[in-house]
Formats: structure tokens, C-alpha cells, sequence
């Protein structure tokens, strides 16, 4: 009896339950509709997602090529490369001095000790000026001597005189006439060793030496530039100057050339100067190219001449030189055209439209905002210009 109840109960819940066919149904429906919704949100996110950019520029090889479609196209600026005459300029150190033959150096014939000094630095002097007095004892010998020289002439010149007036009264001996006449040479010769000492210390031929004072006057017109004497102080030193008069109404601006500027240097050159204390440039052209080289600093002197009656230009200022060399032909190119890559400089040359190959190029003087191309680009080619650096690895 037991046994039928429980058979009867398990067969009502078997109506509940589903059977095996059912279940992969259910399944079968959930997988379909789930991998539905996945390719729909995949659909979805797909059309959402934008397009791939076009590219900028495709490399082939060494060569570049900007497709149609690249941004670059608008930017990059493409030009024909010509030849031109170029005047290359280069710059060269520079110094203001005074003119040679407007500037002497003072010095003394004798020692002795400084009793007046008329002139003092930075005074104007004309020629002939006194510009101090020594007193020199030597001056005072050399004037004695001269004195004794002439006096000894005098002599000689009448002894002559008289051997020749009894010469022709044959009342003489012939040798006492040529004794005269060497006596008289001699005395000349004294008489003119001894002026010519008296005239290098500035005392006129035939003057008078006024206890061994030593006048020194001014020899050019100018100013006194240097003084080293003193009132009461001793001076020995004949190779010293005591004073420096200069005319510096005219100077020089003195460039210095080194060995390889030579052939680019010339006379009749322009040349502008440029100083530290003036905003502007001085225009002027090379008077004189040296002949020799400095065997010290290895250049050679180049002078400009200026006028310098407001006195501007001080000697010993500083400068720099532009001077431009010889015309000649040359190729130039943009700055904004070359592209350094590392330690080559480089251009982009169009080798078809919109196709580019790099050339490594040799760079020469800079001129403005050009600059000069001296090896690896030919004339009549095209380049980048422009922008080339968006070309660059």
C-alpha cells in the first residue's frame, strides 16, 4: 500500500518538472539572443568609432612623397634656387690710432733738470711753441765749443788770406799756403760739427746760448697728448720722450687681416666701422694694405683714414670691420630652407611634384636672411622653402 501512494505522488510532480528536449531549448534562445545583442552593441561601437587619419607623408625609400590628402600641402612653400652675384661680407677686429706723421714723441738731446713746463696735457700747441726748458750743463759745453769752433775759423780764414796775397807776390813758400788751406778746412769743419750739435738741441745756427738753457719747442701743430715730466725733476734718459704732440684731426682705423683674409682684401675696399662707443657705423674705404705680416699675431694691417676735427675718435678705441669681398657668383638659399641634422646641414629638394629627397649641403657666409650653398645644390633646382622641417626624420 505504501509503495502505491509514493508512485502516485512522484507521477503529479512530473507534471511540473520539464523534461531534457526543453531545457536545450531554453538554452538554444538565450545563446541566439544574447550573441544578437553582442553583434548589435559591436555594430554600434564600430559606427561610432571615427576614421583612420590620412597620413601626413609616406616614405619610399630615400624618397619622401606627401599625398594628396596631407595637411602638409598647405604648408610646405616650394621655390627654384638661382644664381646670384654675392659680395660676402666678413668681419675683422679693429683699432683707432693716431696718424704717424701727425704724432711726435718729445725727447731731450741732454740731461738735465726740467725748470719750465709751458705746455701741459691736453694743451693746444701750434709749431714752434715752447713746450719746456731744461737746464743743461752740457748745453753750456756745446756752446763753448762752438764758440771756441768759430773763433778758430775766424783765425784760419785770415791766415789764408794772408798766404794767398803773398802767394801771388811769390813772397812765400808754397807750403806755407797749403798749410793754410788745411789749417782753414779743419777750422770749418769744427765750426761745422759744432753748430750742427747746437741746431739738434734747438739752438739756431749762429745763436747764442744763454747759460746752457735748453728751449725745446713744439715741432707740428696739435695737442699734447702724453706727458711724463715734471717741474724740478732730473731727466737723463735722451731715448725718452717727455711729452707726445699729436694732430689727431685725422686717424686711422688699423684692421687687422689675418692670412686667409688676404684675398678678399684690397685698397679702395668698403668698409664700415662700428665702435662700442657710438650706436652708428663709420663708412670709410682702405687706404693702404701692409706689404709685411706681424711675425707675432700673423696678420697684416689694413688702414682706413678718417676726419676727426670734433675729436670722436679716440686712439686706442676698439671696433669691428665689415668689409665685403669681391663680387662673385653664388647660390642662395633661405635660412629657413636648411635643416641641421646633426652635424650635417641639410635641404629638401622636389624631385617630382610633391616628392622630396634630403640633400646634405656645404654652407658658406651668411648674407641677411639668406645664406650661401657651397657645394651639393645646383642652380635652377627646387627646394623646400619653407616648413621642411615637418619633412625631417
Amino acid at each position: 500500500m505504501k509503495n502505491t501512494k509514493h508512485t502516485s505522488m512522484d507521477h503529479r510532480w512530473s507534471r511540473f518538472i520539464p523534461g531534457p528536449f526543453l531545457l536545450a531549448g531554453l538554452v538554444a534562445v538565450g545563446l541566439i539572443a544574447w550573441g544578437a545583442h553582442g553583434m548589435h552593441a559591436m555594430q554600434s561601437a564600430n559606427a561610432a568609432a571615427p576614421a583612420a587619419p590620412a597620413p601626413e607623408l609616406v616614405r619610399e625609400a630615400d624618397a619622401i612623397v606627401v599625398p594628396a590628402t596631407s595637411p602638409l600641402r598647405r604648408t610646405l612653400v616650394v621655390a627654384p634656387v638661382q644664381s646670384q652675384s654675392l659680395a660676402a661680407p666678413f668681419v675683422l677686429p679693429a683699432m683707432v690710432e693716431a696718424d704717424p706723421a701727425r704724432l711726435v714723441k718729445i725727447t731731450t738731446p741732454m740731461a738735465g733738470r726740467v725748470v719750465r713746463l709751458e705746455k701741459q696735457l691736453g694743451d693746444a700747441v701750434k709749431a714752434g711753441d715752447i713746450l719746456f726748458v731744461i737746464d743743461a750743463p752740457d748745453l753750456a759745453q756745446a756752446g763753448a765749443d762752438a764758440a771756441r769752433a768759430r773763433a778758430a775759423l775766424t783765425l784760419a780764414a785770415s791766415s789764408l788770406q794772408r798766404q794767398q796775397a803773398l802767394d801771388h807776390e811769390q813772397l812765400t813758400a808754397r807750403r806755407d799756403l797749403e798749410q793754410a788751406q788745411s789749417d782753414y778746412a779743419q777750422a770749418a769743419s769744427e765750426a761745422a760739427r759744432a753748430a750742427a750739435r747746437l741746431r739738434q738741441s734747438g739752438v739756431p745756427h749762429g745763436g747764442d746760448v744763454n747759460g746752457g738753457t735748453l728751449v725745446v719747442r713744439a715741432p707740428i701743430a696739435g695737442r699734447v697728448v702724453e706727458l711724463s715730466a715734471a717741474r724740478g725733476m732730473y731727466w737723463n734718459d735722451a731715448t725718452a720722450p717727455l711729452m707726445t704732440v699729436a694732430d689727431l684731426s685725422h686717424v686711422f682705423v688699423s684692421i687687422n687681416a689675418q692670412e686667409k683674409d688676404l684675398a678678399q682684401v684690397y685698397v679702395g675696399q668698403a668698409a664700415a666701422i662700428r665702435l662700442d662707443a657710438y650706436p652708428e657705423p663709420l663708412q670709410g674705404a682702405v687706404r693702404y694694405v701692409g706689404e709685411m705680416l706681424d711675425p707675432d699675431t700673423r696678420t697684416v694691417k689694413l688702414r682706413v683714414p678718417f676726419e676727426n676735427r670734433d675729436g670722436r675718435l679716440k686712439p686706442g678705441m676698439f671696433a669691428t670691420a665689415t668689409l665685403s669681398a669681391r663680387a662673385r657668383p653664388a647660390i642662395l638659399v633661405p635660412l629657413t630652407a636648411v635643416v641641421q641634422g646633426g652635424f650635417a646641414s641639410r635641404v629638401f629638394v622636389e624631385t617630382a611634384p610633391w616628392r622630396f629627397a634630403a640633400r646634405e649641403v656645404a654652407l658658406g657666409a651668411q648674407v641677411g636672411d639668406n645664406v650661401e650653398v657651397l657645394s651639393g645644390l645646383a642652380a635652377g633646382a627646387r627646394i623646400v622653402v619653407k616648413d621642411g622641417v615637418l619633412l625631417n626624420d
